[in-house]
Order: C-alpha cells, then sequence, then structure tokens
C-alpha cells in the first residue's frame, strides 16, 4: 500500500514538472495572425471564444501593442516568449498558479487592426480562462 501511495505520489510529481518545466518552442507559439489561421476564421467584431481559448480585432491606435505589452508583462506569471512591439508581433506565456498549465497569448499588428489570440496548451478545453485574461487586458487598455 506505501509503495503505490509513494508511486502515486512520483507520477503526480513528474506532471507536475512536466507542467511547469515543459520547454515552449516559439515556432510553434508564436505565429502570424495575418493572413488568419484557420482556427480563427469568421468576423471577430467581438471577443470569439473557442474551446481553448479566444480571440478578437482591435481598432489599432499609434501606441496600442506597447500599451498591452506593459499590460501583459504586469500580469502574474506572464512572460515574453518572442516578439516586440517594434516587430508588430509579441507571443506571452501566462501560466496557471497550482500546476503552471501554459497559456499563450499572441498579439499582432494586421490590416484590420490588433489581434489578439489567445490558446492553451495542454487540454481539450480552458474553462474561460483565456477570453478573461483577454477581457481583463482590454479593460486595462480601455483604462490606460
Amino acid at each position: 500500500m506505501k509503495i503505490a501511495l509513494a508511486l502515486i505520489c512520483i507520477a503526480v510529481a513528474a506532471l507536475a514538472a512536466y507542467l511547469r518545466f515543459a520547454p515552449s518552442d516559439p515556432a510553434r507559439w508564436h505565429i502570424a495572425l495575418h493572413p488568419r489561421p484557420a482556427e480563427l476564421a469568421g468576423p471577430s467584431a467581438q471577443m470569439v471564444v473557442l474551446r481553448g481559448g479566444a480571440y478578437i480585432d482591435l481598432p489599432m491606435a499609434d501606441d496600442l501593442l506597447a500599451r498591452l505589452n506593459a499590460i501583459a508583462m504586469a500580469t502574474p506569471r506572464t512572460k515574453l516568449l518572442a516578439g516586440s512591439v517594434s516587430e508588430g508581433r509579441i507571443t506571452w506565456i501566462t501560466r496557471s498558479a497550482l500546476w503552471g498549465f501554459p497559456d499563450y497569448t499572441t498579439a499582432e499588428v494586421g490590416p484590420q487592426g490588433l489581434t489578439l489570440y489567445a490558446r492553451l496548451r495542454f487540454g481539450g478545453g480552458d474553462r474561460g480562462v483565456n477570453a478573461a485574461r483577454l477581457a481583463g487586458w482590454i479593460a486595462a487598455l480601455a483604462k490606460s
């Protein structure tokens, strides 16, 4: 019984370590959003909630991407994966507090303004976490 419990604890710890420390390949996550990828087909005048994320197009303002970058970098457990304001595309990783699940958010300046695309890496659904983060960032942009 003790051995089985120890093995279960080791397996859970290994899974937690993998989730928290799995490398993030910028080539896979720092993707171009223009032209729009197939998973983002359709109009997006409002936030579109997907099974594992969300996206929205915002009208462009001169310093919108720079302000968004400051807001994203001030978000707990968020760090820059790739890109820059001068590049016109930035991808951030935000990790969940307990397990460290990585979520990726890409913002890119394009013909219709600024597109934001937030998505999960692991699992089939995110319970609205990415849409909520985007909504929070957009609310913070409105105040800045």
